[in-house]
């Protein structure tokens, strides 16, 4: 009995902490904006490919069946490969914001209103956000080995924002900075 209630604690704990990051995170801007023509052709899903495999269970399913691999190894590895997965979700952070920023600055520069931009801008990031917390929420329970991790969502409405942005950016575009 007392061991629900603790896991509940830490549960609720976990989700506090992770609202109160996402919530910290959209008050945020980066200053630094490289929105030139070449940035935006750039923006791929490719450098994000490698955190969908990161956190395969096969990976310690195999280890379990090595001699030799003891629990504390698996504690070691699943907390370094939520540390790399971490780093993964920053820089896709980044990169959302940044895209966001720019279609922002596409609306803010447009000669016409553009409601459904900002409604399709709005939309996706209180669903990128909620996304992202439940990733993070799901994160920390992989490296309790309790549950497995999917980003793929998370990947997907950048990927979305992303080809939004390249579809509305003409070719020559100049900086801002």
């Amino acid at each position: 009995m007392i061991s629900v209630i603790t896991i509940s604690i830490m549960i609720l704990a976990a989700l506090i902490l992770g609202i109160a990051a996402v919530v910290r995170g959209l008050g945020s801007t980066d200053r630094s904006l490289p929105v030139t023509a070449e940035w935006i052709d750039d923006l791929s899903t490719d450098r994000y490919r490698p955190m969908t495999r990161l956190l395969d269970f096969r990976d310690i399913e195999f280890l379990r069946s090595q001699a030799g691999f003891t629990p504390k190894m698996e504690s070691k590895l699943r907390a370094q490969r939520c540390q790399i997965f971490r780093g993964y979700l920053r820089c896709l952070d980044v990169d959302f914001q940044r895209v966001c920023t720019a279609l922002k600055l596409v609306l803010v520069h447009s000669e016409q209103d553009r409601p459904d931009l900002s409604w399709v801008l709005l939309h996706n990031q209180i669903l990128f956000a909620a996304v992202l917390l439940a990733v993070h929420f799901r994160l920390t329970m992989y490296g309790w080995g309790i549950c497995t991790v999917d980003a793929d969502r998370l990947v997907r409405i950048f990927d979305g924002m992303a080809f939004e942005l390249r579809h509305l950016v003409p070719a020559a575009m100049p900086a801002y900075a």
